[in-house]
């Protein structure tokens, strides 16, 4: 079966958003252009790569053009979108793959996602054809983004996980409404 791109040059949209209460939420990234929506599913440890891995990328880019490409530095706070993910919200695919390139001749991010696929085989040959525009493979997100917009989705997204539930003084994993089990006090509920 082909694979189904989803491709974005500069959406009016692209955020990371969830849905659910910390500790139970699903994550998804979503691009949206000309009242057209993709919603893709992925793990809160991937959004955090993601941003991480954005703010890498735009900073690289701006050391290497001396300052001259037109990345700002931060996100421009008259551009942060705070507003909740658009709906409806039909996921599209699992995220497995992702990458990240800087064009440098457009002055632009490209960001891609692509579906889980099943066998390590296939696995293997997908992460060989990232930013490849080949007929088959898995399905995938392609969104190109400028500087500005790149800082905007780095930053909200950042925020996003960071807004999940607070680590245990103790051991440093996550601390439910009700407490949890420390395995660094013995297994006495904190």
């Amino acid at each position: 079966m082909p694979r189904q791109v989803h491709f974005y040059d500069q959406p009016e949209r692209f955020v990371a958003g969830t849905v659910g209460q910390p500790g139970a939420r699903a994550f998804f990234l979503q691009a949206s252009s000309r009242g057209r929506i993709t919603s893709v599913l992925l793990e809160k440890a991937q959004v955090a790569a993601l941003a991480e891995r954005v703010e890498e990328v735009l900073d690289e880019a701006l050391r290497r053009s001396d300052g001259t490409a037109t990345i700002p530095v931060s996100a421009p706070p008259e551009l942060i979108d705070t507003a909740p993910l658009d709906l409806p919200l039909d996921e599209e695919f699992r995220v497995g793959t992702m990458a990240l390139a800087w064009d440098s001749v457009d002055e632009c991010l490209v960001v891609e996602a692509q579906a889980v696929v099943e066998s390590e085989e296939d696995e293997a040959e997908a992460a060989e054809d990232v930013f490849a525009d080949e007929e088959n493979g898995p399905d995938m997100l392609r969104v190109r983004l400028s500087g500005a917009m790149a800082r905007v989705f780095a930053k909200r997204a950042l925020d996003l996980v960071a807004a999940g539930r607070k680590p245990c003084p103790f051991c440093n994993l996550p601390l439910d409404p009700e407490g949890h089990l420390c395995p660094r006090a013995n297994g006495y509920r904190r």
